[in-house]
């Protein structure tokens, strides 16, 4: 049986998602219907896509039958409503990153999906991809030894994005691109919590945060360092030093196609896409897809690789680091 697919938002970000997951068989993944504020919107994307069902609220997919999961790729400030619509309606979620604003929001979706009994995961879709996997199985062989440091840096000239340069679409670079670097080191150190945060950084006149740099220290004297940046582009690396070598992601740290382990390169690439995609590599999205298929198929609540734990972290550094900096939304006041 197909995994049935319900699309929530008819934006970019899902048109690529969509687009992901035709690269996959058709039999294990179909998409049947979509959901938009506005109707129009929705029977536009449903055209685009061959998708038979298009809807005018999220309501009306949240009561659609014949769904096993939906994908939520509204803008972040919407995730905690969209992702709770759909909990108390009994849907499986794949809810794009961020998963929610703060730390409260996350753990409200956490506990309805709980409470519901359904599957829900942050679509951090690097985690995902081969390369990704193979950072893993390497540090769990000890090809490094013992990792003592973790470097990355994710940054574009995006502000001129209202999504990115406005508060109240949950604009600033923390939540948008840090969370890549923050979820990387997170990744590398196992979901280990860091004994301490030190965040720097630069705010806008509106207390939005379009550079940051954070240094985090870890048990037994490991260390990370990120930088994010909304306003510079920034060599968008990482790299693992451990006591016997690195690894390095050459550049798109958080799509990864390359991989550098001492001085060895191997290529991991992606399948074209059928339709013009708005964001590069995006295809990779077709790796967090298959993930959710395999835990729904197997009647898992979470994935093991970004498990319901590792977003509460997320969110808890993420937190941290904006309290550091001075970045405070309209959400976390309430």
């Amino acid at each position: 049986m197909a995994t049935r697919w319900g699309i929530c938002g008819a934006g970019r970000i899902s048109h690529d998602f969509t687009v992901a997951l035709k690269t996959l068989p058709p039999g294990e993944h179909q998409v049947v219907a979509v959901a938009a504020r506005k109707l129009e919107g929705a029977q536009e994307f449903a055209k685009k896509h061959s998708i038979s069902r298009a809807y005018g609220s999220y309501e009306e997919l949240a009561k659609d039958p014949d769904i096993d999961v939906v994908y939520v790729g509204v803008i972040h400030p919407y995730h905690h409503s969209t992702c709770l619509l759909f909990t108390n309606a009994k849907k499986n979620v794949l809810c794009e990153k961020p998963l929610a604003m703060n730390r409260r929001e996350v753990q409200e979706i956490l506990d309805s999906a709980k409470k519901n009994d359904v599957f829900l995961m942050e679509a951090v879709w690097t985690r995902f991809f081969p390369a990704s996997v193979e950072i893993r199985r390497l540090l769990a062989q000890g090809e490094l030894g013992d990792v003592k440091m973790v470097r990355t840096e994710f940054g574009m000239p995006l502000m001129h994005l209202p999504r990115l340069s406005q508060k109240e679409l949950g604009g600033g670079t923390t939540l948008d691109l840090g969370i890549y670097c923050l979820q990387f080191i997170s990744m590398v150190y196992n979901g280990e919590k860091p004994e301490s945060i030190q965040a720097t950084g630069v705010c806008r006149a509106e207390g939005l945060d379009e550079t940051v740099i954070v240094a985090l220290k870890y048990s037994n004297n490991r260390l990370a360092v990120l930088t994010s940046s909304l306003v510079m582009k920034l060599p968008n690396s990482a790299i693992i030093v451990g006591t016997k070598g690195t690894i390095q992601v050459p550049d798109h740290v958080w799509c990864p196609t390359v991989l550098d382990v001492n001085g060895k390169v191997t290529e991991y690439p992606l399948p074209e896409p059928c339709l013009p995609i708005n964001c590069i590599k995006s295809t990779g999205m077709r790796y967090e897809a298959e993930e959710v298929r395999q835990c729904l198929l197997k009647g898992l609540k979470e994935s093991s690789v970004m498990s319901h734990s590792d977003s509460m972290l997320l969110a808890e550094m993420e937190d941290e680091i904006r309290r550091q900096v001075g970045v405070v939304y309209s959400q976390d006041s309430k």
